[in-house]
């Protein structure tokens, strides 16, 4: 059966990232892609002008008619931008109970433009880190949710994986990846953890300035992961190795003149 993936993001109308890039990744990776707005933006490859919000009351509307109708197999959250959507997604999301979530805690683009209120930090972390499968944040929004400066060194990033799994203050499968792509080192080494297991996920590192939506289309492909693979390292291994070689053939695409995409399509455009 092909799963559905369920997209809860921003539009970015350069495609790179948000709803855009996550359906690409999810029909990349063999998932029927469906997306619910939680935020507009005016941004392209070089950056964000000006963010539009939706009103989380048409947030709901979207959540609750899609669920009504739609077997939706994994979601995976990203930009929400307000307080109040953040709020209604987890509140939506805990009547409807989806059996995978992952959650993307997109708080800055990689131009500098703030994506997160920072009130909102506070019903992301109390309300949708419990019902999270997978927590994925970089090293910056890692420090932001533990409060804490982001860490260096991959000794440390181990103790921030540590951190952030205790904060999901759950006693079922919860895991947290944690990106190092941060660290100044050759490879890219991210960490998988589950409260027991440590799991290295290491990739060389890609000289390429086209790295726009690295995160949205990494979580958005551990959502289409999740419902075919037998567990949870086995999805994040195969969503690792499909960012990686998309951020590989990311120069083959010439989009704009600032951070260019990755390119979700690198194995069947030729």
């Amino acid at each position: 059966m092909i799963p559905h993936a369920l997209s809860i993001a921003g539009v970015d109308p350069s495609g790179g990232a948000g709803v855009l890039a996550d359906i690409k990744a999810m029909s990349a990776l063999g998932a029927y892609g469906c997306a619910v707005i939680a935020a507009l933006t005016a941004q392209n490859t070089q950056g964000v002008t000006d963010i539009c919000p939706v009103p989380p009351e048409f947030v709901r509307s979207q959540i609750d008619t899609l669920f009504a109708d739609v077997r939706i197999d994994a979601v995976k959250i990203g930009m929400l931008g307000q307080t109040q959507v953040t709020e209604v997604v987890a509140e939506r999301l805990a009547h409807w109970k989806p059996v995978h979530i992952v959650l993307d805690p997109v708080m800055i683009a990689k131009s500098g433009a703030a994506l997160l209120e920072r009130d909102a930090v506070t019903a992301l972390r109390e309300m949708l880190l419990p019902q999270t499968t997978l927590l994925t944040p970089n090293l910056p929004e890692a420090g932001v949710l533990l409060e804490q400066a982001p860490v260096e060194n991959l000794r440390d990033m181990r103790r921030v994986a540590e951190k952030l799994r205790e904060k999901m203050n759950h006693s079922g499968e919860r895991w947290v990846l944690v990106k190092g792509g941060h660290l100044p080192a050759d490879d890219a080494i991210d960490l998988l953890h589950d409260g027991d297991r440590m799991i290295e996920l290491p990739a060389r590192r890609i000289d390429t300035r086209n790295t726009h939506g690295t995160g949205c289309t990494l979580s958005a492909a551990l959502a289409a992961c999740l419902p075919q693979a037998p567990d949870v390292p086995a999805a994040a291994r195969r969503a690792k190795d499909y960012i990686s070689q998309a951020i590989a053939h990311a120069d083959e695409l010439q989009v704009g003149h600032g951070h260019g995409p990755v390119h979700h399509f690198y194995h069947w455009w030729k």
